[in-house]
């Protein structure tokens, strides 16, 4: 099966249900699943009449809304590659994604526009730019460029009559499951990104695999909040939903997540473990303000407690699912408790993207569950502890790296995507990962220290709120590595018992408490696991788009103190 399948399968049988629910001039508005096909064929034509061949690129670079959604399905649909781009990337980045990929047609957002402009004399391909409410807010006549741009709306009215006609573009042409669907490039915590080729099929497999783990059902509306560049909101708040006939309801922003879970009442949830934790934290201060409240909880009276969470969540949240990276095992536990059921899962984008998800009826907070039928993993060379480099297999692995044949080679051997992530499994099925093979520190005794798991003690601390642990070496170390901690202070935190206590913290007071903070938390840890070296830094990290720290960027100063 073809995206376009999917999609025509829904219309099918789904044609006048809500497909989409947005906000617009202060009011939600929704879009039936035969009106969203029609703006799909719309974008279609409109690609014809710019000559778009069978495989070329189409870059995508915009807020989420459903214009992206028809966008991308006109493009694939096409059967041109879409190039979905992270609506927040700077200058070089973009710049490098659409050198990288020769996108000769670009869609991109009225707020996304001054940063084309900026850059388009260096992007020798591309040749026409089309803004999505461009006419309203730009003035694109002034443009003086090689590149054409044009007001999307505008182009659309004019292609609607022929994407309705006999001859639609739309209807010409058929991509295989093993055509690229899209090239997304990957999110850069280790440097240079890369576009993975990712099929129609890869897509497709992993949808269906999702729903023999997940039972989705028409009646299900997905809330989407993670941006659809991303592979595990693009298959799993936006392919999956399509695929079983259920309805997306896009947030306005992430200042508004609350308001907007109250007005749509969602039954589905996916997020990223950083929303989900900000979430937890914001449900239980309200909970600790509220001292009846608090000490019903404390009793162990919480049933009202939970209906009443529940019903701030909408009333009809049944599932929430994590991934992106791994979240707090407690925080798992306290959704639990809350009565909402929570799930963790595990996939990368070069697999379209999910590899596992934990069981519904039977989760094990701290694992990432088991793998998604038709998927297979297995440890390579694992050690005493059953600790090794996770690969896997399926018919949701990419094609490759697009024209990076080495990048491609390092990743893919005989059929199995190497993932860089380290990983165990225990006897149930269940895997655990242990942190990133590239980020493992070795240190003078030959012991391995994952840093991920130094870093969730250390943030057990209320003090502290990033933390990053790096291996390092001394002038005089020969071989082997130290542990090493950079650490941000929580702020709000320290102001707080600043307010207590009448007087502020001076920088000396703030850094040796953050140093005896590390101390007290680690404590639990084998001594060799200790950061050796602590460095303060007053600003959070850099992150990708889905909130992983770019730990490349970060390398311990030597003059940090031990």
């Amino acid at each position: 099966m073809n995206l376009k399948q999917l999609l025509a399968d829904s219309v099918e049988s789904r044609g006048d249900a809500v497909a989409f629910r947005y906000k617009s001039g202060g009011e939600w508005q929704t879009c039936a699943y035969r009106a969203f096909l029609e703006k799909v064929r719309t974008v279609s034509e409109l690609l014809g009449g710019l000559r778009i061949r069978p495989g070329e690129r189409v870059g995508l670079f915009a807020d989420n809304s459903m214009e992206w959604a028809a966008i991308y399905f006109g493009i694939v649909g096409s059967g041109a590659i879409a190039v979905p781009i992270d609506a927040k990337l700077q200058e070089l980045e973009l710049a490098h994604i659409l050198t990288d990929s020769r996108a000769r047609i670009l869609f991109c957002g009225a707020r996304q526009y001054p940063l084309v402009r900026e850059r388009h004399h260096q992007l020798r391909d591309l040749e026409h730019v089309l803004v999505l409410n461009g006419g309203k807010a730009l003035d694109l006549a002034s443009a003086k460029a090689p590149v054409t741009y044009t007001d999307l709306a505008a182009a659309m009215e004019q292609a609607a009559e022929g994407a309705a006609g006999a001859k639609a573009f739309y209807d010409r042409v058929e991509p295989g499951d093993d055509d690229v669907a899209s090239l997304i490039y990957t999110s850069g915590t280790t440097g240079r990104q890369k576009g993975a080729m990712l099929t129609h099929g890869n897509f497709t497999s992993n949808v269906a695999s999702c729903r023999r783990a997940w039972p989705i059902t028409g009646d299900d509306n997905f809330l989407l909040v993670l941006p659809m560049h991303h592979a595990f909101a693009f298959t799993g708040n936006l392919l999956l939903p399509l695929a079983c006939g259920s309805s997306i309801s896009l947030v306005e922003s992430l200042r508004t997540v609350g308001e907007n879970i109250r007005d749509v009442s969602p039954t589905a949830f996916i997020g990223v473990p950083l929303l989900i934790e900000k979430m937890y934290e914001r449900i239980f201060a309200k909970l600790r303000q509220n001292r009846t409240a608090w000490l019903m909880w404390s009793l162990g009276l919480r049933g009202p407690i939970r209906r009443r969470i529940r019903a701030q969540l909408g009333g009809k949240l049944r599932i929430v699912v994590t991934g992106g990276a791994p979240c707090d095992p407690d925080i798992l536990r306290g959704y639990q408790a809350l009565g909402v059921s929570i799930v963790e899962g595990y996939g990368l984008t070069e697999a379209a993207p999910v590899l596992t998800l934990n069981p519904p009826d039977a989760p094990k907070p701290g694992s990432i569950g088991r793998p998604l039928s038709g998927v297979e993993i297995r440890i390579v060379d694992p050690n005493e502890q059953g600790v090794g480099e996770l690969a896997a297999r399926g018919p949701n692995i990419m094609k490759g790296y697009f024209r990076n044949p080495e990048a491609t080679a390092e990743v893919l051997r005989d059929g199995w995507l190497y993932t860089g992530d380290l990983g165990r499994i225990d006897d149930e099925g269940y895997i655990t990962l242990a942190g990133r093979k590239k980020s493992l520190i070795v240190n003078r005794e030959g012991k391995n220290i994952y840093p991920e798991e130094v870093e969730v003690q250390v943030l057990k601390s209320p003090y502290l709120l990033e933390a990053l642990v790096l291996g390092y070496q001394e002038p005089t170390d020969k071989v082997g590595e130290r542990v090493g901690l950079i650490v941000v202070p929580n702020l709000e935190q320290f102001d707080h018992d600043a307010r207590r206590r009448g007087r502020a913290f001076t920088d000396a007071e703030l850094m040796a408490r953050v140093r005896d903070e590390v101390r007290r938390v680690t404590r639990d840890l084998s001594e060799y696991k200790r950061p050796r070296k602590v460095q303060v830094r007053m600003e959070e990290f850099e992150k990708t788009s889905t909130s992983k720290v770019k730990r490349y960027l970060y390398e311990m100063d030597s003059a940090s103190v031990d």
